[in-house]
């Protein structure tokens, strides 16, 4: 009986894929997981978010975000772009240089370490001792928090989406109840940031060990492996400070509680952003396998159809979002206005395909000219409208941003 209900299943999946232009059968497998996980990963954002809400104060939690935006840009010592490269070898059968790369990545992130007591040691010079403590104790976490999670790249390059969510979704709630369990306790600073970096930390080297002890990986390296992660590196620098500068910028002018109206204004379009990214996650190794013109034959068509599930979201959340709010953040409810604003950027996303097609074909050239073309103007963007519109001139600053990254990328696979 379960037999003929799989069979039937699997081809009605086929048949699909004459509509969708799709592997509809590796979709349902790799998109179950990563669902799942998106699932859990949402849950725990939510519980944190409402734990946040009703347990810290605006200035403290501010202050928190403003810490882990710092971090952001810190943890850009640690290479990440060795990360992308390295599901690119797997995919291809390339998985001999897992524990090389991490070498490099650690040694890499002594920079990261430094910058951070270099922050550390501003504050103290600046009678700020709260912050120069945070930055304190944020440096030996520069090494510790992302580096061992580059087991997650080999899962990722064999397609092992069950895996890979199972240990992210461990690690995503047992850190939740850690942290939820300190802003109950209480409101320090310190603790809450300790409370996140330590489960993160341990998790990933213990999921590493084990990913090492259960596989045998064939000795075989993709020799531009390093070359290309080094590149990806240096040129996600000025997409990450891009990135962060909202907050940072936001935290100067305005403060920490403003910052805080801003992080929850945000924080449900990004969540529904990330639900997305499981079209990313599973076209990754898809596209490393396949030449530019086959990826050509449908990319735009797919792109298309993603937009309209996307509108149909966006009206659906600014319709709710003010219930949302109210229910569970009654604190931030003049949030409500800005996140609605926000989400109407959302309508951008096809922009992930267009960006993972270029990683996933190596296309070095256009990956530099796309995130130099974006980050540029999001940074000029950013600075010029927070600093004379405040909250307003962040989102509006983020969302044309996005505009513009949808049509470089658009342009640059197409031309190429």
């Amino acid at each position: 009986m379960l037999n003929k209900l799989q069979d039937k299943i699997y081809n009605l999946l086929r048949r699909s894929e004459k509509y969708t232009q799709t592997d509809m059968v590796y979709l349902a497998k790799g998109g179950f997981w990563l669902t799942f996980g998106q699932v859990i990963s949402i849950a725990t954002a939510f519980i944190l978010a409402v734990a946040f809400a009703n347990l810290l104060p605006k200035e403290i939690y501010g202050q928190y975000k403003y810490v882990i935006s710092i971090l952001g840009i810190l943890l850009l010592s640690n290479m990440s772009g060795i990360n992308t490269a390295f599901t690119r070898a797997v995919a291809r059968g390339f998985e001999g240089s897992m524990f090389k790369d991490l070498k490099i990545k650690l040694r890499w992130s002594i920079l990261g370490v430094v910058a951070s007591l270099i922050l550390a040691i501003y504050y103290y010079t600046n009678q700020n001792i709260l912050l120069a403590t945070a930055f304190l104790i944020t440096a030996p976490f520069v090494i510790l928090f992302e580096n061992f999670a580059i087991y997650n790249s080999y899962l990722h390059g064999k397609k092992r989406f069950g895996e890979l969510t199972k240990y992210s979704s461990i690690i995503k709630i047992i850190s939740l109840v850690i942290i939820v369990i300190t802003a109950y306790l209480s409101n320090n600073l310190y603790l809450l940031l300790l409370a996140l970096f330590v489960p993160h930390s341990l998790l990933h080297i213990i999921f590493l060990l084990r990913e090492k002890k259960l596989n045998i990986f064939n000795k075989t390296e993709d020799q531009d492996t390093i070359d290309y992660g080094k590149k990806l590196s240096f040129i996600n620098i000025i997409t990450t400070v891009a990135n962060q500068l909202d907050k940072i910028l936001i935290f100067h002018y305005l403060g920490a509680v403003d910052l805080a109206i801003y992080a929850f204004a945000m924080a449900p379009p990004e969540q529904i952003k990330n639900l997305m990214k499981n079209v990313q996650n599973l076209a990754f190794p898809k596209f490393a396998e396949k030449s530019k013109e086959e990826i050509k034959q449908s990319i735009f068509k797919k792109s298309l159809k993603l937009s309209i599930a996307m509108a149909f979201i966006i009206t659906i959340y600014i319709l709710l979002a003010p219930i949302f709010f109210k229910l569970f953040f009654p604190q931030y409810i003049e949030a409500v206005v800005y996140s609605q604003i926000f989400s109407l950027s959302l309508l951008t996303l096809p922009v992930l395909m267009f960006q993972t097609a270029l990683r996933a074909q190596k296309m070095t050239k256009q990956i530099l000219q796309l995130d130099l073309i974006s980050s540029i103007s999001q940074i000029i963007l950013t600075f010029f409208l927070v600093s004379n519109f405040g909250l307003w001139g962040a989102i509006i600053a983020r969302s044309i941003y996005r505009l513009i990254n949808l049509a470089a990328s658009f342009m640059l696979f197409k031309k190429n």
